[in-house]
This record gives C-alpha cells, sequence and structure tokens, in this order.
C-alpha cells in the first residue's frame, strides 16, 4: 500500500444498505472514527436500511433515498414459471434507480471519494459504475455466500434425479421453473460481480475474507481489519460464573445447534448454561433449538437485542464463549469477550484464526465435532487459572492489536491511496 498519509481532512460519499449487525457496526465505527479525525462526510441509503440500529446521524448527514421495488405479479401458469427470474431482474433494477438517484445528488456536490459499504440485497451495489469520475472504494465483508457455499445447498446443483417421472408435466413444470431461477442467480452474480469490479479498490476484513473475493469475482482485495472498543467492551470485575455464552442472530450460519450438541457431550453434572445473544430471530428455528436443547438436557437461555451493558455483563460473568458461526468472514464476537477478559473456544475455520491463537486467547477445535467441541468447553471450565490466563491475554490482544484507532489509520491511508491514485492519473 506505501506510506501514503492523510494530509488534509477529506470529504467522503457514505452508501450503505446494511441491516441491524456487525455490518453496520463496523460501518458506524469507522463512520465515528472518520468524524473524529475532522473528515466531512454525507451518508445515502435505501430506506430498507436499517437506520435505527446504531444511528449515524450524530456524525454527518443522512440522505435516506427509497427503495421503489415491488414483487411482480404472480397470476398466471406463465408468469408462475418466470416469476423466480423477474424478481430479480426486477429488484436489479430498483437497486439501479436507487443508486442513480444518490449518484445524481453526490455528483452534485464536491467530493474527493466515494466510500460504499454492502447492500444486504446484491452485496456489490452499481454505484461507482455510476460515479466513475470519483475515486471509489468498496468495503466488502463477503461476497453473496450464498451463491458459493453449500448454505446447505449450492443453487447450481441439478434437481434431484427424477428417474423415470422426470418426464410428468408436474416434474416438467418443476424443471422449468428451477431452470429460469438459476438464470435468475446467473443474472444476479454477474450483476454484483460487475459491480464490485467498478470499484477503484476493495476492502476486506480479513485474509479469510480477501479471498473468498478473489474466488467468488476474480478481483483483488486489500485487507482492512475491524477493531473494537476497549474500552467499552472491558471486565467489569464481577465473578466468572457457570454459564458459556454464544452471540450472533438466532439462524443456521451462526452454529447454535453445534453449540448446543456440543454441551450436551459434557457430563451433566459438569454441564453449563448456554446463554445465547442475537439481534434477529426467526421464531421457528429458535422454537427448533429451545426444543433441542430441552432434549439433550442442555440449559438454554436465548436472548433478544439486549441492551449494550447487559452483553457485556454477560460476557464478562461467562466462563468461556462459545464460538461455532460457519465460515464467518471476520466476527466481532470473539473480540468482544476477549475485551472482556472471556476465553474462546472456536472452530477453527473462517476470520476468527486470525484473531484467536490457539492456546494463547483461546482454543481453536480444528473439525465441527461436538466431542473436540465439548472437550475442549469442559477444559476451560476445569481449569480455572488456564481460563484466567488465556482471558486475561485476550484482553492484552485487544489493547495491543485490535483497536478502532488502528482500523481507521488503515482506513484513512486506503482512502488516501485511492485519492492519490487518481490525482496521478489525470496529471499523466
Amino acid at each position: 500500500m506505501g506510506q501514503i498519509m492523510v494530509s488534509r481532512k477529506l470529504n467522503i460519499a457514505i452508501w450503505h444498505n446494511l441491516p441491524s449487525g456487525g455490518g453496520k457496526r463496523a460501518l458506524y465505527e469507522h463512520v465515528r472514527g472518520l468524524a473524529g479525525r475532522g473528515h466531512n462526510m454525507e451518508i445515502w441509503c435505501p430506506d430498507t436500511a436499517d437506520s435505527s440500529y446504531l444511528p449515524l446521524g450524530d456524525f454527518a448527514e443522512e440522505h435516506v433515498l427509497p427503495f421503489d421495488w415491488q414483487a411482480p405479479a404472480n397470476a398466471s401458469s406463465i408468469q408462475n414459471v418466470m416469476y423466480p427470474y423477474r424478481t430479480i431482474e426486477t429488484k436489479l433494477k430498483a437497486m439501479d434507480r436507487h443508486c442513480a438517484a444518490c449518484a445524481k445528488e453526490i455528483s452534485a456536490r464536491k467530493f474527493d471519494v466515494v466510500f460504499a459499504n454492502s447492500c444486504m440485497f446484491f452485496r456489490s451495489p452499481p454505484l461507482a459504475r455510476m460515479l466513475s469520475q470519483l475515486p471509489s472504494v468498496l468495503y466488502l465483508g463477503e461476497p453473496n455466500r450464498w451463491f458459493y457455499e453449500a448454505s446447505p445447498r449450492l443453487p447450481w446443483l441439478a434437481l434431484p434425479d427424477a428417474g423415470k417421472d422426470l418426464y410428468t408435466l408436474k416434474n416438467l413444470k418443476i424443471f422449468l421453473r428451477d431452470l429460469v431461477q438459476v438464470q435468475g442467480f446467473r443474472l444476479q452474480a454477474r450483476e454484483e460481480r460487475e459491480n464490485a469490479g467498478g470499484f477503484d479498490m476493495i476492502l476486506a476484513n480479513s485474509y479469510y475474507s480477501r479471498e473468498s473475493i478473489l474466488r467468488a469475482y476474480g478481483l483483488d482485495a486489500s485487507i482492512c481489519y475491524l477493531g473494537i472498543d476497549g474500552e467499552h467492551f472491558r471486565p467489569t470485575g464481577a465473578r466468572k460464573e457457570d454459564f458459556v455464552i454464544g452471540l450472533g442472530s438466532f439462524t443456521d450460519g451462526k452454529g447454535i445447534e453445534l453449540a448446543i450438541r456440543s454441551l450436551s457431550t459434557i457430563p451433566q453434572e459438569l454441564r453449563p448454561e448456554l446463554k445465547w445473544v442475537g439481534n434477529l430471530t426467526g421464531g421457528i428455528y429458535l422454537e427448533k433449538m429451545i426444543s433441542l436443547a430441552e432434549g439433550l438436557k442442555v440449559r438454554f437461555d436465548p436472548r433478544v437485542r439486549v441492551p449494550d451493558a447487559e452483553l457485556i455483563d454477560l460476557l464478562s460473568r461467562a466462563s468461556v464463549m462459545l464460538y461455532t458461526a460457519k465460515l464467518e468472514p471476520f466476527g466481532f464476537a470473539p473480540l468482544e469477550a476477549n475485551g472482556c477478559g472471556t476465553p474462546v473456544v472456536a472452530v477453527a475455520e473462517g476470520g476468527v484464526r486470525e484473531t484467536i491463537r490457539h492456546m494463547e486467547n483461546g482454543l481453536l477445535v480444528q473439525e465441527r465435532d461436538p466431542e473436540a467441541i465439548g472437550k475442549a468447553v469442559q477444559l476451560l471450565l476445569e481449569d480455572h487459572e488456564l481460563a484466567r490466563r488465556l482471558g486475561q491475554a485476550g484482553r492484552n490482544e485487544v489493547n495491543d492489536r485490535w483497536t478502532w484507532q488502528k482500523a481507521i489509520d488503515n482506513l484513512e491511508r486506503y482512502l488516501a491511496v485511492v485519492i492519490a491514485r487518481r490525482e496521478n492519473k489525470v496529471t499523466k
């Protein structure tokens, strides 16, 4: 990246379409940090974004423009077959219209750089392709992983073999509808890749995310690590208690089932309670997890959208954080636990391999094996000195390596690099 430094206050146009969660937290801290250094910002987003979670209005003027989309009609049999494709096609066009409106307003002002974040629908917005005159950076947590990972099944795979019944009218309709839907996925994947390629620079939150972007899009990205607020996430001084904490939305991707099954392998007289904190919940999934825990005799305490003070209290009192998310690109939760002096047991996959180091600030388990994970948790429950040492080392690690100050330093430098590259091209 070189040693280009920010020598002036920047005028930054920011765009996002983020729900509540880690992506919005990252943007919030980026905006807060940049504002604290005197940079001028204006923010654009569609009305689908979650503006109530970690609101940005205290740091910059926000412009909420409509995302004007309605699901297409689904009346006749022909429309029914085409419905999956038309849903994606019309939604892409609606996002194009929204970004065109944003681009018009951004072009009317004097900005040094565009800093875009992910779109909950399409990951990569078309904004840079509409603002080619401005330097642009995309902070991309991950590609649309549902296209590129088996979650639980790759959408490109053929339908199950229907055998001799393939040519019945019913199965032919199913086949045709699937064929049309896959064409819709191909359309969306093409647009997402082209949109990402329109930016001068893509920033990734981990080496794992960088590799995911390279695999999916064939595009390079630079690492711009995130951080946590170590003054916010800090030990409360409360004593450790006999429970394990999990953190993440109540969805399959966060690995709650694996966490419950892992704790069920611990002898019942030692088995800790599992307290799980999440922002988002699917009612049916949560009901299934409650039923599973009851059947396996695991005490399960789900908590939805708790205040930060309560979360920090839980993180400080927990004996262990259990992190079982599937291929999480970065993951704030392990660092937040470490910030509160709590060791982490995690599956060694995704970005957590870059934040948790085995036997230094937590334990990494090599497979998604409930027995192995349960043994790692049990080790920390029984060896209080080891748990204390790993938790303290985690706290030190957060203060040394994972601060927002360092994260904003890196983001500033990347913004300056993109601006300088454009300026050099103009002068040559």
